[in-house]
């Protein structure tokens, strides 16, 4: 892709748009930043562009901005219906996301993971099981830095393993990966998507431009991604935790197993895989069969299924005090991905949720608090949401907190020795904090404290 002396419109002045500018800069573009917040909210970021000639507009999207560049590049925090993308389409520009400007301008191939659930672990396995294997692995997308930044380090024989979320795919074009997952789906996102349709069809992008030659990889037990494959164009292979297939990954005598092109493989057994939980199961058997495609040794997926220790803010163990151990699930993210989260507890658990509403039902989230749930804590605008749901389903032990130092204070007052406490909103983090990670690592902080406090 040439674009030397384009003028380029980057949208959004955070995570991945500072980097996207800053890389279109280095390339000879022509290129005006904009951001609809004021620009003292932005100084954290923003000073990576000092002393460049970018032209940085904050504080609103004029609509002229449309009318004097060649193409966009829109951040996944920015809606694609503001009328400034509106405008610009009417006239013909070009709006990509980051990651089809960096597939556009790579030579390296692709393995691309999405899901409602899941995306994170998996793409870290994965990534880690590349790299073992003596392949140069750059994890990126959703996770660590934006691709654009490593386009210029990777080499034609490296892999590029890229968490990818339906923000990020509803605005690609050509993006077409070599091996593509799509992990499950189930509502998420729906106060952006509008309908749970508009948000399939945006995951679903992830495989439109795959060929024969290319694989796409989903599950089996997931009745929304199995339904995909009618869609697919590519070598369709399925894995499932449930039953055995006759082509894919599954799990047969207890041990996870792939068949493909007629050779069925043992890789492991199932206890063996360090990262617990049965939405983990599903996970390693979409890492390990993406690997297999990718020419990975079983003996390599087995190596590192049994030392992949998971990834940080996913039902990630911090502590344990007084006989409580606290759990930080702060990736838990929707109600879905909190279910899972409850499901791998096994002590009576004090939960922390609550958050930025998404317009997810918390409905059968609440349905497992009974059996699961010593006491419940909620915070941030979800709250009266959860309580109610909560009271519905017959549980009433519930506790409203307005921060989550105060969360983290009642959920130690609650917990008895033998009890967990788990953070797992169920809830995006944005009425509260930048991001799941900060939420994630100030609960760790609270936690510390507390046991440094006795």
């Amino acid at each position: 892709m040439d674009i030397n002396n384009k003028n380029v419109l980057v949208l959004g002045a955070a995570i991945t748009g500072i980097p996207t500018a800053l890389e279109l800069y280095n390339l000879g573009c022509n290129v005006v930043l904009n951001d609809y917040k004021p620009l003292s909210e932005l100084e954290e970021y923003i000073h990576e562009l000092d002393n460049l000639s970018i032209e940085i507009i904050t504080g609103g999207h004029p609509l002229e901005l449309a009318g004097n560049c060649d193409f966009i590049v829109i951040s996944p925090g920015v809606p694609t219906d503001i009328p400034l993308v509106e405008e610009a389409k009417k006239l013909g520009r070009e709006v990509i996301s980051e990651i089809e400007l960096g597939y556009r301008m790579t030579k390296t191939p692709i393995a691309a993971i999405t899901g409602t659930n899941g995306k994170t672990t998996t793409t870290a396995l994965l990534g880690a099981i590349v790299n073992d294997s003596g392949r140069k692995a750059f994890i990126t997308g959703n996770i660590g830095n934006p691709m654009i930044t490593e386009v210029k380090n990777a080499k034609a024989e490296d892999l590029f393993v890229l968490e990818v979320s339906s923000f990020q795919l509803e605005t690609t074009t050509y993006f077409k990966p070599k091996v593509s997952a799509i992990l499950n789906i189930t509502p998420d996102h729906l106060n952006r998507h509008k309908t749970i349709e508009n948000y399939i069809a945006a995951k679903a992008k992830i495989f439109a431009n795959q060929e024969q030659e290319d694989y796409t990889i989903l599950n089996w037990d997931d009745s929304e991604t199995r339904r995909l494959a009618s869609q697919t164009k590519s070598k369709t292979l399925f894995f499932s935790r449930k039953e055995v297939l006759p082509e894919g990954a599954f799990v047969e005598d207890g041990c996870l197993t792939i068949s493909l092109n007629g050779k069925k493989e043992r890789i492991i057994d199932i206890k063996d895989i360090y990262i617990p939980g049965k939405h983990n199961l599903e996970n390693a058997l979409a890492a390990s069969l993406m690997a297999y495609c990718l020419d990975v040794e079983p003996c390599v997926i087995q190596k590192v299924l049994k030392e992949f220790k998971g990834v940080e803010h996913r039902i990630e163990y911090v502590c344990e005090i007084d006989g409580v151990i606290y759990y930080n699930d702060s990736k838990g993210t929707n109600p879905d991905s909190s279910i899972k989260a409850l499901d791998t507890m096994t002590r009576p658990t004090v939960l922390i949720a609550g958050g930025m509403d998404k317009g997810s039902s918390f409905e059968e989230f609440a349905s497992y608090f009974s059996e699961k749930v010593k006491a419940l804590v909620l915070l941030g605008e979800t709250k009266d949401k959860i309580e109610d749901a909560a009271r519905r389903a017959g549980f009433y032990n519930i506790y409203k907190v307005s921060d989550l130092e105060e969360a983290v204070a009642k959920s130690k007052e609650l917990a008895s020795p033998g009890d967990c406490v788990l953070l797992s909103p169920a809830c995006a983090s944005w009425d509260m904090f930048k991001n799941y990670e900060v939420r994630g690592n100030l609960f760790k902080d609270l936690v510390r404290r507390l046991r440094g406090a006795d």
